[in-house]
């Protein structure tokens, strides 16, 4: 599968630098590249990009606002944010609008790969523990995923789950990676992609960020 990818970034020179990198790869291909938020919505509408690397501070439409707008689009694209910093601000509020994961502006090439690679199969590349510490400082200010929760109890899983979905569900939210996951379950990693793709499926949600925005909300994950 060639992953269709957008560079958005108003420095042409980190979009040169990103092409540089991404161009060497037989299965990426970068389709389009955008200076400016607007541009970053109308080439994802345009083209249905897999994946768009998105930057946070660009004008005319910051990154976040574009994220927002191509989420709520309902196409299949999903969002890669770049941001200087792993935790502030700018990653709560991509991660809010709808962002599969940011990634920091320095990330070394073999991870922006593999990164780009792992958005594009569905899941997330935001640091799961990252992701929980994001979530214990701001989940009370995340658009409510949870729907009909009811209480949060673990003994009657929510939306149909099964007692192995919510397990999984639990530990995605305990940031393990599929392969942990699978070495607690005593299970493949083929098996544990199955069951998040179910439990997603059956709580409707986009990705493992959103798995993990449920779980807080929800209660079956307290912040610590």
């Amino acid at each position: 599968m060639t992953v269709r990818v957008v560079l958005a970034d108003d420095q042409a020179l980190l979009r040169k630098g990103f092409r540089m990198i991404l161009e060497t790869e037989d299965d990426i291909e970068i389709i389009g590249e955008a200076a400016d938020g607007a541009d970053a919505v109308r080439l994802a509408a345009l083209y249905t990009p897999d994946i768009v690397l998105m930057d946070v501070r660009m004008p005319l439409m910051d990154g976040i606002e574009a994220t927002r707008s191509i989420s709520e689009s309902g196409d299949k694209t999903r969002v890669l944010i770049l941001t200087t910093f792993d935790l502030d601000e700018y990653a709560f509020n991509a991660l809010r609008a709808g962002a599969s994961g940011f990634l920091l502006k320095d990330v070394p090439p073999a991870e922006l790969v593999s990164a780009i690679r792992t958005v594009a199969r569905g899941d997330a590349v935001v640091s799961p523990r990252v992701t929980r510490r994001l979530l214990e400082e701001y989940a009370h200010q995340l658009p409510d995923l949870s729907g009909a929760a009811g209480d949060g109890s673990e003994s009657t899983p929510p939306a149909g789950l099964t007692d192995r979905e919510l397990e999984v569900l639990l530990a995605v939210a305990d940031g393990l990676s599929n392969a942990e996951i699978a070495e607690r379950l005593y299970v493949s990693e083929t098996t544990v992609k199955s069951h998040v793709g179910r439990l997603l499926a059956k709580l409707g949600l986009r990705d493992r960020v959103q798995a993990v925005v449920y779980a807080f909300q929800s209660g079956l994950v307290k912040p610590s």
